[in-house]
């Protein structure tokens, strides 16, 4: 008990005061070597409780105070105005070869910014492995031209009108200029100022009045006068492409489906797919049938979509067919206009090619069919148009979207903001449409071209062995091909069409890019060609189809 007395008691307190401080018996002690120990005056100071705390942050706060009055009185580098902060700077980083860094945070390693969005990936490897759009790929790099390129590969893979260029070249030359601005010439200044302002102010997004009521007109000229069509319905876009993806924008819900009849044009699984998300449901049509569409088979591709949950909004349409290029009959309109009041889903109709005709069967619009339909709500019918193929307008960028539904043209409408028509570019086809003269030499001649020019071209594929489907529209034939394949497969099919492109020099669009369920059927462009090109071709095919008898 005495010893803890003496630890904690009075008495030990009265003994530690007698006792000398450690400090400063530690600052008065000589050290072993003879020098003194250095004498920490903040010692004592920061004795007891918190002194760890002031100990460390009262010399902190010493030497940032040195620190900045050193700063305030370096004096100014040569050239640099006094009492400048730039100048004490630009001397400190004169006087060090060493460059401070703006953040330490900079020298930390970091993941690397994501180059996409998820969307943006899929969309960027979308169609990495389609045929079709690498043939094309292949041909703009190595183009063939008689005269500067000979060997350059021939493309038979896009569907695009060189036929009748002169004739809208021809009238380019003559009414452009008068067009772009209305006839000024001769008319006063406060006029020539307000036409100048109508091409280079906003104008409506969906299109100018004056071209949906020029359009509406070409289009029934187009179904020689057999239906009338309403401007107030119609929605003009940066091309077919905008015009399908608005529409099934519009039509459908990420993860809801169109009935779609193949083989068909494959871009739509590029155009409608992307960004809609929207799928695509092939219902294969068989040449065993000339490729019609079969109700039965729409009927099945419905019931099992419903067993996997996935809502159809629609059924989708080409007509005349791209790529059989059949034209559609009109009874098969009805039953497919029927099918979809039945299953309560939409119907759409891509008629871009209606006015490029040039069999013995007669177009027919489903606006003409619907017309012809008692007691059918027609909101649920809608047609794609445009001037790429019918007026060879391609690089115009013009498409419409014509619907009988007014909530469809209200929210199109909206959307047009994002794929809307230069306001010179309506004016320009304004003035080429309300031309009739221009307009009915145009079609009368356009068709006859395309008829020689499809009877030429199928003649040349019979001279190598290769028949074709009975086409009456379009810019293509659809080319059977099959006894040139190793393997009636996709794989045999794909074989060929290596070859094709590697020995013949010639792109064409093999059936699986259309989903044709049938290996060995192609579609072959043939309106980019020139009579001239027609003897080369043959001569390169035969490179194939020759070397494939000697091989058998």
């Amino acid at each position: 008990m005495r010893d803890n007395d003496n630890d904690f008691g009075p008495a030990a307190a009265r003994n530690k005061k007698q006792q000398p401080s450690p400090s400063r018996d530690r600052a008065a002690r000589p050290r072993a070597d003879g020098g003194m120990r250095i004498v920490v005056p903040l010692q004592g100071v920061v004795q007891g409780r918190g002194g760890l705390v002031l100990g460390s942050l009262i010399p902190c706060a010493l030497f940032y105070f040195l620190q900045l009055y050193i700063k305030r009185n370096r004096p100014p580098a040569p050239g640099s105005p006094p009492g400048s902060a730039s100048a004490a700077g630009n001397a400190n980083s004169a006087s060090s070869p060493i460059h401070r860094s703006l953040s330490r945070g900079l020298l930390t390693p970091r993941a690397a910014l994501p180059a996409l969005s998820a969307r943006g990936a899929v969309v960027r490897a979308g169609d990495e492995d389609s045929l079709y759009y690498a043939g094309l790929r292949r041909c703009a790099d190595d183009p063939y031209h008689p005269a500067s390129n000979p060997d350059g590969l021939i493309n038979l893979g896009l569907a695009e009108n060189h036929l009748s260029l002169d004739l809208v070249g021809r009238w380019m030359e003559e009414h452009a200029g008068a067009a772009m601005l209305d006839g000024i010439a001769g008319v006063g200044e406060d006029a020539r100022d307000l036409t100048i302002r109508g091409l280079a102010t906003y104008q409506p997004y969906d299109g100018i009045l004056d071209l949906k009521m020029a359009l509406a007109g070409f289009m029934r000229q187009i179904m020689h006068e057999s239906v009338s069509f309403d401007p107030s319905q119609m929605v003009i876009t940066s091309g077919a492409t905008p015009a399908m993806e608005i529409l099934s924008f519009c039509i459908a819900d990420p993860g809801n489906a169109f009935l779609v009849p193949s083989p068909y044009y494959p871009g739509w699984d590029r155009d409608i797919k992307w960004r809609t998300g929207v799928e695509l449901i092939p219902v294969p049509c068989r040449s065993t049938d000339n490729f019609n569409i079969s109700i039965t088979a729409l009927e099945i591709a419905y019931k099992q979509a419903k067993k996997r949950g996935v809502r159809v909004r629609g059924v989708l349409i080409s007509n005349p067919s791209n790529p059989t290029g059949g034209i559609v009959p009109r009874e098969t309109l009805h039953d497919l206009l029927e099918f979809a009041a039945e299953k309560n889903i939409h119907f759409i109709s891509d008629e871009i090619f209606a006015g490029s005709t040039y069999g013995s069967d007669k177009f027919v619009s489903v606006a003409e069919v619907v017309d012809e339909l008692e007691d059918f709500d027609k909101g649920r019918v809608h047609i794609i148009y445009g001037l790429s193929k019918d007026l060879s307008l391609a690089g115009f960028r013009v498409g419409v979207i014509y619907s009988y539904n007014e909530n469809i043209v209200a929210a199109a409408a909206k959307i047009a903001r994002f794929s809307s028509v230069s306001t010179p570019t309506q004016r320009l086809l304004v003035s080429m449409l309300s031309d009739q003269k221009f307009i009915s030499e145009y079609l009368t001649v356009n068709r006859e071209r395309l008829r020689k020019m499809y009877h030429l071209f199928v003649d040349a594929l019979k001279q190598v062995g290769i028949e074709c489907f009975k086409s009456s529209g379009g810019f293509y034939c659809w080319a059977d091909m099959s006894r040139y394949i190793r393997s009636y497969s996709q794989k045999g099919e794909r074989k060929l069409w290596d070859r094709l492109l590697e020995e013949a020099k010639v792109n064409v669009t093999p059936g699986s890019s259309c989903h044709c369920i049938e290996p060995g059927w192609f579609r072959c462009c043939f309106t980019a060609l020139s009579e001239e090109d027609i003897p080369v071709l043959v001569e390169r095919l035969r490179r194939v189809t020759d070397s494939h008898r000697s091989n058998s």
